[in-house]
């Protein structure tokens, strides 16, 4: 405020301009954590195939759907630990974008540094979104291969809002 009692606008927008970041920092860390924890998962489900493949004996079926669901698992994991990297690429264009902002009045800061540096986050953070969605969809693969040794490829109807493969 001033000596009049008005609040200095542009102070404000400063303020929220460096806050707006910080919020899609915390964001970030929430779905790095997410990630982190299904890549903990994929890895200690691709150990229990691998586990079961090798006390199978020679030329049990079994093996081969394991195979093929170790090597989606092993796609899955790729595509989430490149998501994972990008979440924390993400992560750290918002905590630049946020120092950025604060730093712009002591040290000239050009107004469009801060703005690239948040653009960039969120676009990380869109091509997070299609890694997981690819993840996803291979995940619904490894589940039509155990579904299909479960049901010996006896044709199933196929749940609403899901195609066919």
């Amino acid at each position: 405020m001033d000596a009049t009692g008005v609040t200095d606008i542009s102070s404000i927008r400063l303020i929220g301009a460096a806050v707006t970041p910080a919020v899609m920092v915390s964001a970030c860390g929430i779905l790095a954590t997410g990630l982190d924890n299904q890549i903990g998962r994929m890895t200690a489900r691709t150990r229990d195939m691998v586990r079961e493949w090798r006390a199978l004996p020679e030329g049990s079926p079994r093996r081969e759907v394991l195979r093929l669901e170790v090597a989606i698992l092993d796609r899955r994991h790729v595509l989430l630990a490149r998501a994972l990297s990008l979440a924390y690429g993400a992560l750290i264009s918002f905590v630049l974008t946020s120092l950025l902002y604060l730093s712009q009045r002591r040290f000239g800061v050009p107004d469009v540094l801060p703005v690239v540096t948040f653009s960039v986050g969120v676009v990380s953070l869109g091509v997070v979104a299609v890694y997981a969605l690819a993840s996803l969809r291979l995940g619904r693969d490894a589940l039509a291969l155990e579904k299909r040794e479960m049901f010996l490829d006896a044709e199933l109807p196929v749940p609403t809002g899901e195609r066919r493969t």
